[in-house]
C-alpha cells in the first residue's frame, strides 16, 4: 500500500488533464422541468391498460352523445311487425360468424321472413324498438346518475372529511360518530326504502345513493388533511395570518387532490352498478325510461329465445366497469408522488 502510495504522489504533472468548467452551467437543469400534473400525465400514458380505458371511456361518452342519433329511430318508437329482430349490419352481415347478419339462433332470417328492409344494428326488442337507440340513450341517463350522484359525493365528502380533519378534537369527535352511524346502517337498505318512500326515479335514486355514498369519500379526504395539517408550509400560512378556510381550500384541499379523483373514479362504476342491480329488480327507473338496468331486466325475460336483447346492454355494461376500473387504478398510480422516478 505503501509503495503505491509513493508512485501516485511521484507521477509526473503531464500525466493529468484540467478539466475546464463553465461556471455558468452548474446549475444548468439536465432534462425539461415538469410540473405535477404534467408529469403525472406522462406516466399515465406509459401505462397502456389506463390509457386504453381512458379511450374507452372516451369512446363510451361518445357514443352516449351521439349514437341516439346515428340510427334514426327513437328510442320508444315502437313497431310490433319487426319485434325481437336480431342484430344486422350492412356489409358486415356478409361475415356469417360475426352474428350480425340477421340470423336468429334457430337459423333462421328473421329480416327476410318479416319483410324488414331496414337494418337495427343491436336488433330490436319485443315491442320493435330501435335496440341501438335505447342502449345508448340508456347509457345516456345511467352515466347521468353515477356522474351526478359522483359529483354530489365530491362535494360533500370534500367538505366534510376537510372540516373534520382541520378543526379536530371535539368537532372531529361528533362529526365521525355521526359517520359510524351511516356506516353502520347498510348501504343497499338505505336505499331502497328511499326509493320505495320517493317513489322510482332518476331524483329518488340520486339522493337515495348521496346519503351514505360521501362516507368513503370523507374518510379518505380526513386522512390526508390529518397528515398534512401539521406540515412547515401549513404552519407558515398560518403564522402569516391565513385564515382557516384558505388553508383548507388553498393549501389542504389541492394536495389531497390525487386521492380525491382517483375515489371518485372509483365511485362512478359503482353508481352505475347500483343503478343497474336497482333496475333489474325493478327498484329503479320505470318505463319508458331506458337504463342499462332496465334493458337487462327486460332482455332478461327472453334471454333463451333472443339473447341479444340483454348481451348487448350487459357487454357495455361491464365495458363501462372495465374502463372506469383501468382508468382508476393508473390515476392512483400516475398521481402518487411515490412513484415519480
Amino acid at each position: 500500500m505503501q509503495a503505491k502510495r509513493l508512485e501516485q504522489d511521484t507521477l509526473p504533472d503531464e500525466l493529468f488533464e484540467l478539466v475546464h468548467v463553465d461556471e455558468r452551467r452548474l446549475e444548468t437543469i439536465s432534462r425539461p422541468q415538469l410540473t405535477f400534473l404534467q408529469d403525472a400525465w406522462r406516466r399515465l400514458r406509459k401505462n397502456r391498460a389506463s390509457f386504453a380505458g381512458l379511450i374507452m371511456i372516451a369512446v363510451i361518452l361518445f357514443f352516449a352523445l351521439f349514437g341516439p342519433y346515428l340510427s334514426g329511430f327513437g328510442f320508444n318508437d315502437q313497431n310490433i311487425t319487426r319485434a325481437n329482430l336480431p342484430p344486422k349490419v350492412p356489409v358486415l352481415d356478409q361475415v356469417s360468424w360475426l352474428g350480425v347478419s340477421g340470423v336468429d339462433i334457430r337459423g333462421i332470417d328473421q329480416y327476410e321472413k318479416k319483410g324488414v328492409t331496414e337494418s337495427f344494428w343491436f336488433g330490436t326488442d319485443e315491442l320493435g324498438r330501435d335496440l341501438w337507440t335505447r342502449v345508448w340513450q340508456g347509457t345516456r341517463i345511467s352515466l347521468y346518475i353515477a356522474i351526478l350522484a359522483a359529483g354530489i359525493d365530491l362535494i360533500i365528502g370534500v367538505a366534510y372529511g376537510g372540516i373534520s380533519a382541520f378543526y379536530g378534537g371535539r368537532v372531529d369527535n361528533i362529526m365521525q360518530r355521526i359517520i359510524e352511524v351511516l356506516v353502520g346502517v347498510p348501504h343497499l337498505i338505505v336505499v331502497i326504502l328511499l326509493i320505495i318512500v320517493l317513489e322510482p326515479g332518476i331524483i329518488s335514486m340520486t339522493i337515495a345513493m348521496v346519503i351514505t355514498g360521501w362516507v368513503g369519500m370523507a374518510r379518505i379526504v380526513r386522512g390526508q388533511i390529518l397528515k398534512l395539517k401539521s406540515q412547515e408550509y401549513v404552519m407558515a400560512a398560518q403564522t402569516l395570518g391565513a385564515s382557516d378556510s384558505r388553508l383548507i381550500w388553498r393549501h389542504l384541499i389541492p394536495n389531497t387532490i390525487g386521492p380525491i379523483i382517483v375515489t371518485t373514479m372509483f365511485t362512478i362504476p359503482n353508481a352505475i352498478f347500483a343503478e343497474a342491480f336497482l333496475s333489474f329488480i325493478g327498484l329503479g327507473l320505470q318505463p319508458p325510461i331506458a337504463s342499462l338496468g332496465t334493458l337487462v331486466n327486460d332482455g332478461f325475460k327472453l334471454l333463451r329465445i333472443y339473447p341479444h336483447a340483454m348481451i348487448i346492454s350487459a357487454v357495455v355494461i361491464s365495458m363501462i366497469m372495465v374502463s372506469f376500473n383501468l382508468a382508476g387504478d393508473g390515476l392512483r398510480d400516475a398521481l402518487d408522488p411515490k412513484m415519480r422516478k
